[in-house]
């Protein structure tokens, strides 16, 4: 448990010496909890996401990095790769291809590219994935548009 402190907290010290690096995530740690994080992301530009940002909960376990952190959207999001209620994301590095060479914040960089270029062989979201796998790519924007506009976007007035 001591390492994944002391990595967890290069991490953190990482992320607030590298807050402007990266302008399209916004990594957080809990303030009572080195294991809990959040993080804002931009929704990936040239695609339904674009405009809209994303709250994702990151649960780090005692055992990381030999373990991936659990990641899930509090966002509502239209995607084939992501369970429409629960949040919960299918992403290969989240699972068996995890490494310790990745950071919380790779993983974030990870989950935007897997929101740009949607997986819809394996989805968690069937109604999402049907409709890309059935090539009404409209349709599925369309969604994925409507979602990102009522929850992912600044409400106006």
């Amino acid at each position: 448990m001591q390492a994944s402190r002391a990595r967890l907290f290069k991490e953190y010290k990482e992320v607030q010496r590298e807050k402007t690096a990266d302008p399209d995530i916004q990594l957080v740690c809990d303030d009572s909890n080195i294991f809990k994080w959040t993080a804002l992301v931009k929704g990936p530009s040239e695609t339904p996401y674009d405009g809209g940002v994303f709250q994702l909960a990151f649960s780090v376990p005692e055992q990381y990095p030999l373990q991936p952190p659990q990641v899930r959207f509090l966002t509502k999001i239209f995607h084939p790769n992501v369970h429409f209620k629960t949040g919960e994301i299918c992403l290969d590095i989240l699972k068996n291809a995890w490494s310790p060479a990745w950071t919380l914040q790779s993983v974030c960089r990870a989950i935007i590219a897997l929101m740009a270029h949607p997986e819809a062989d394996s989805p968690l979201n069937c109604d999402s994935g049907n409709l890309l796998r059935s090539g009404d790519i409209r349709g599925y924007q369309s969604m994925a548009r409507m979602y990102t506009r009522l929850a992912a976007m600044p409400k106006k007035g």
